[in-house]
Order: structure tokens, then C-alpha cells, then sequence
């Protein structure tokens, strides 16, 4: 699912799975949200924003985070309020990644692994990782901001193979849109 949707104001980025099989270590994805300098939206993020933080200026927030999977509904819930960020910010990137604490986890490895990405009941994207299961981690979508401050939304699901910190660091860069 993509959408050619401008003007994007608000949006839930929202990610569940499955609990790991009783004994086995935890399932732990985590949401990321990369933002970008306008002047240098290829460059290194001028924050990240993921598990027990949220943006200096508040207008990204983790509102649920779930180490195991378990409960109903979605497990991770990201809230970008793009209408809110400054000017000087012109794209941002999101990503999920595997926490690869306990051994080598991919998305294929995970049960029922969803994402989906929304403004208010609009369904912006949609995915359950399966084109990506060999990888440990993915970006899921792009916001970018126009020449007359509009922010357009891009859906895309690129596969990553690594620890989730070399995932965040790389996850907007322009080698990683290969």
C-alpha cells in the first residue's frame, strides 16, 4: 500500500508480533525515527528517537513499548507530529529493527510481525515484514518536507542485516535506498 497523501500532519507508526515460544529469549522490535536537517537530509540525523526517548522538542513520541510481544493490539506505538516540527527539519525516516541481544533474529523468524503507518483513520502503509525476512531490521517509510512545508510520505520497505545501532546510523543515508 502507498499513498501520494501531502499535507501530512499527524501520524501512528504502529508495530506488533508475536511472543517468543515459552523458554525461548524474548522477541524485542523496536520502532526508530530518524530526522533530518534540511539542508543535509542524506547526512547524519540530528536526532534519533526510539525505546525510552522521544525528540527534544516533543514532537515525536514512543507511546507504547513492548519488550515481548505480549498484549493485544499493537505492540509499539510512535506518534510524529510533523506539523509541529521546526523548519529547519525537512525529512524523517522510520525504521523498525530487532534487538539482537540474545543471538540472530530476523523478521521471519518473528510470528505475525505487522506495521502500519496512519494519520488519524487514514492507513497510510501497510506491511508484514515478509518481503524483508531474511533481515534484522527495516526502514518502513519516509517523510519529507516540500519547498512550501508541506510533508509528503513515501511507503517503503528496505530489508537491513545488522545490529540495530549500525541500522540507525545508516537508515536514511542514500546508500541505504540502494
Amino acid at each position: 500500500m502507498s499513498t501520494p497523501n501531502k499535507d501530512i500532519e499527524k501520524v501512528e507508526v504502529r508495530v506488533k508480533w508475536d511472543p517468543s515460544p515459552h523458554g525461548a529469549a524474548a522477541n524485542d522490535l523496536d520502532i526508530i525515527a530518524a530526522t533530518y536537517p534540511a539542508d543535509d537530509p542524506y547526512g547524519s540525523p540530528a536526532y534519533l528517537v526510539h525505546f525510552d526517548s522521544r525528540s527534544p522538542d516533543g514532537t515525536i513520541t514512543l507511546n507504547r513499548d513492548s519488550r515481548t510481544g505480549q498484549g493485544f493490539g499493537f505492540d509499539e506505538v510512535m506518534t510524529i507530529e510533523l506539523n509541529r516540527l521546526a523548519e529547519r527539519y525537512g525529512r524523517v525516516v522510520v525504521g523498525v529493527a530487532i534487538q539482537q541481544r540474545d543471538g540472530h533474529k530476523t523478521f521471519g523468524a518473528i510470528g505475525s510481525t505487522a506495521m502500519e503507518i496512519a494519520e488519524g483513520y487514514t492507513k497510510l502503509a501497510a506491511n508484514d515484514f515478509s518481503d524483508v525476512a531474511w533481515a534484522t531490521a527495516a526502514v518502513v517509510g519516509e517523510f519529507t518536507r516540500d519547498g512550501s512545508g508541506l510533508w509528503g510520505f513515501r511507503s517503503v520497505v528496505r530489508g537491513y542485516d545488522g545490529e540495530p545501532d549500525t541500522f540507525a546510523a545508516a537508515m536514511g543515508s542514500r546508500a541505504a535506498e540502494g
